[in-house]
């Protein structure tokens, strides 16, 4: 049988909850539920709104619309990430510059991006609004999005001192990173926007789903004008401008609801596979943890380690059933991605990707799987 990467839990109302959507009808964009879910993510995560979307690439490209990002602009973002960091991006037509990451953390490496920013860039006000701009080319640099890779956190102190210095707003995605908090802050909540995803395999899950959150209440607006499809009232079919049907649906939200209710033991029981995993396999020296900054507490939301012949161990672990992955193929890897700018030192992040793989990491992974999981990464080794 096979034992799964990162299979969501679904052991509370779930099956109530959408019975109720489907009971009274109200399955679509329109139902209580899809209120009710903002209010526990943005109670849950202490900010002043939130707004649901379909998917966290619908969130992250909204957050990047109602922030006026076009053609042209600039947005600097880490060379690690999943694809739709980039893709959001793209579809403002705005320009990414890839920054290489942290040996340890395996964040956007602060230190690099501050260097680039004081040597190539000047700061002038325009229409009202003081921002960064590239010496070269004079392109404003309108965001900077930090991802909080495997649920761990950038350097928060660096990032708001980059922000506030070079007066770049800051969009946090926090895809991975629902629960994880520095000195007990949300995840999410440090910038203008932070944006979260509810994919199958997150912390928890609607199937398919995202959020914004913000404690600015414009912003919040114009979201969720932007995201459904800029309708102007509740009757009229009239629309002031370009908006996108990016808004979440009543009976998955119904979903996320129920899993709000007890994510604190989901949180626990990730922490808990962590720990063991550790425990397990930290003999072996030849293997890497990822490491985390000071005073935060990660979600632990998939453990990946790096390890010698990753490649090899990876199918040794697919070929009996252990459910494994490599880490996200880099950017500047990617044949639509590979002419932008990528500013490093030392391509940290090759090295992590040929390195680095992610094992089972379900929030009901049981403790035999987890030992299985352990023993057969050892008689891999052994052998």
């Amino acid at each position: 049988m096979t034992i799964p990467l990162s299979a969501p839990s679904l052991s509370g109302n779930e099956l109530n909850y959408v019975k109720q959507c489907i009971e009274t009808g109200w399955i679509s964009s329109a139902g209580q539920f899809v209120s009710d879910f903002e209010e526990r993510v943005k109670e849950y995560v202490g900010s002043k709104k939130a707004i649901a979307c379909m998917n966290g690439t619908a969130a992250l490209q909204t957050c990047l619309n109602v922030l006026n990002v076009s053609s042209g602009d600039i947005i600097i973002t880490t060379n690690l990430t999943f694809v739709a960091t980039l893709n959001a991006i793209s579809y403002t037509g705005a320009k990414p510059i890839l920054f290489d990451i942290d040996e340890q953390t395996w964040q956007i490496n602060l230190d690099l991006v501050h260097e680039w920013l004081a040597d190539n860039t000047y700061i002038k006000e325009a229409n009202g609004l003081i921002s960064s701009y590239t010496k070269k080319s004079h392109s404003k640099i309108a965001a900077i999005i930090p991802v909080h890779v495997l649920g761990g956190l950038v350097d928060i102190e660096k990032l708001i001192f980059i922000s506030k210095k070079f007066y770049i707003p800051i969009v946090e995605d926090s895809t991975e990173a629902l629960g994880s908090t520095f000195r007990s802050k949300a995840a999410g909540s440090f910038g203008e926007l932070g944006t979260f995803s509810f994919n199958g395999n997150k912390i928890i899950s609607t199937g398919g789903g995202g959020m914004i959150v913000t404690n600015n209440e414009k912003l919040a607006n114009r979201a969720k004008h932007l995201t459904t499809t800029a309708k102007i009232g509740p009757l009229d079919y009239y629309h002031d401008e370009i908006g996108y049907n990016y808004r979440l649906v009543n009976i998955l939200a119904a979903v996320g609801v129920a899993q709000m209710e007890y994510i604190s033991k989901i949180l626990e029981k990730k922490r808990k596979i962590d720990s063991m995993y550790k425990e397990g396999l930290g003999e072996n020296t030849d293997f890497i943890f990822q490491k985390h900054i000071k005073d935060s507490k990660p979600n632990c939301w998939l453990f990946t380690f790096r390890a010698p012949k990753m490649r090899s161990l990876l199918n040794f672990l697919n070929s009996r059933g252990i459910q494994s992955r490599p880490f996200w193929t880099p950017m500047n890897r990617l044949p639509m991605y590979s002419n932008i700018q990528y500013i490093n030192d030392f391509d940290v992040t090759g090295r992590i990707f040929s390195e680095c793989i992610s094992i089972p990491s379900s929030s009901n992974l049981t403790e035999g799987q987890q030992d299985e999981v352990i023993s057969t990464i050892k008689k891999f080794f052994k052998k």
